[in-house]
């Protein structure tokens, strides 16, 4: 992989209140990674923690929208980017019972660039700007305490820093120190995630609909096909994507579709299965000296590909703020009241999505008409009204 550009030091920061600052961030996640180089190239000396032992991300995929490519490109990333992405050309909705197209939405307009990500590439890729920006990496160091003065008890001993983020995940211990204790709902969903091996594979999200389910497949990079599959039920899952499960629950669950999509997940060989639960968005998200950001103050759901790009949003705006601000508490203050709006903005188009792509009956097929009208007569309609989206500038 090429390695990424580092930013020159007469490049424009903001007022320079972070140079020198310690920086100390739970979790070499995208979000703590992302913020560790946005903090780094403002001037802080900033050290991540994470409790496993290498960047092992279970290999899936991971659409990095315009937002996220926004904020990736000005951490100085791109030719990273164009090494280990994927440009994507569109979405096509489709009928997973007929296998008909019902509407293509064009991407490749789209500036900069709609990618497709594995996961690992993307973990590994801003993981070498943040090292190439002088950021520390510790693994096996398990946070079990935080100290009103931002002390870190840990298992390695005290960790001391001007300020803790927390991007510690859904099971952020960081998220509970705040006091965010309330639980999170089941919503009545399970999906599956899987990898094929699938050459010449055109370059588009498809999303494969069918009545109280869909599936969701586009390209990787290596020849792989990533495949995301999601199915309504009243078995409740475990919570998080490392849980294994057999490729035949998989199939049987969309035994009935068309014979393109079932020949696609009748190649799985391997499958992990989460179930995917609702949590409000933290109440509190930072203290005089810990803050915290993505999954651990705003868990999203997978039906608009948002939860990895919010979390870059908010890697790179809780840098800026604190750099901008002339005091800790005004920046965090900010971060949390314009992130919270946005970010819960995001996570209603999330959930309104996880109905839209489940429809059956009459109530289905007046959609799927509304949709092939939409991408027949007013095709950059659909892109339109994601504008509010895909054109934020976290930078800006």
């Amino acid at each position: 992989m090429d390695e990424p550009d580092v930013m020159p030091d007469d490049a424009p920061r903001g007022s320079g209140t972070l140079r020198n600052k310690r920086i100390v961030i739970i979790g070499a996640g995208i979000g703590g990674l992302t913020a560790a180089l946005a903090f780094a190239r403002r001037g802080a000396n900033v050290h991540i923690y994470e409790q496993a032992s290498a960047l092992n991300e279970v290999g899936a995929g991971i659409q990095v929208t315009p937002n996220g490519s926004r904020v990736l490109a000005e951490l100085g990333l791109s030719d990273a980017m164009d090494a280990a992405s994927i440009v994507a050309q569109a979405v096509m909705p489709t009928d997973a019972i007929s296998g008909k197209v019902i509407a293509r939405f064009d991407l490749s307009s789209q500036v900069p660039p709609y990618r497709f990500f594995h996961r690992a590439a993307l973990v590994e890729m801003i993981a070498q700007g943040a090292q190439a920006a002088g950021v520390e990496i510790s693994f096996d160091v398990r946070v079990e305490s935080i100290a009103k003065d931002g002390t870190l008890n840990t298992n390695i001993g005290e960790v001391s820093c001007d300020l803790c983020v927390g991007a510690d995940g859904i099971h952020s211990i960081s998220r509970l120190l705040l006091g965010n204790t309330a639980e999170p709902e089941f919503t009545g969903q399970v999906a599956w995630r899987a990898t094929i091996v699938a050459k010449d594979v055109e370059p588009v999200a498809r999303i494969w609909m069918a009545p109280n389910r869909h599936v969701v497949t586009y390209p990787l990079a290596e020849n792989l096909l990533n495949i995301v599959a999601v199915q309504e039920r009243d078995t409740w899952a475990q919570e998080g994507w490392k849980h294994s499960d057999d490729p035949d629950n998989l199939r049987a669950a969309f035994a009935d579709t068309c014979p393109q999509l079932r020949d696609i997940l009748g190649q799985v060989s391997e499958t992990y299965l989460w179930g995917l639960f609702r949590h409000p968005v933290a109440k509190q998200w930072h203290n005089d000296s810990l803050v915290i950001l993505g999954d651990a103050a705003h868990p999203t759901l997978p039906f608009l590909a948002q939860g990895a790009n919010l979390a870059i949003e908010d890697a790179y705006f809780l840098a800026r703020c604190c750099d901008e601000a002339d005091d800790l508490a005004t920046a965090l203050a900010r971060f949390q009241h314009e992130r919270a709006l946005r970010v819960s903005r995001a996570i209603a188009a999330a959930n309104a999505n996880a109905r839209n792509y489940h429809l059956s009956g009459l109530t289905r097929s007046l959609a799927h008409t509304g949709l092939k009208t939409l991408g027949f007569v007013a095709p950059d309609a659909f892109l339109k009204r994601l504008d509010w989206l895909y054109g934020f500038d976290a930078t800006k």
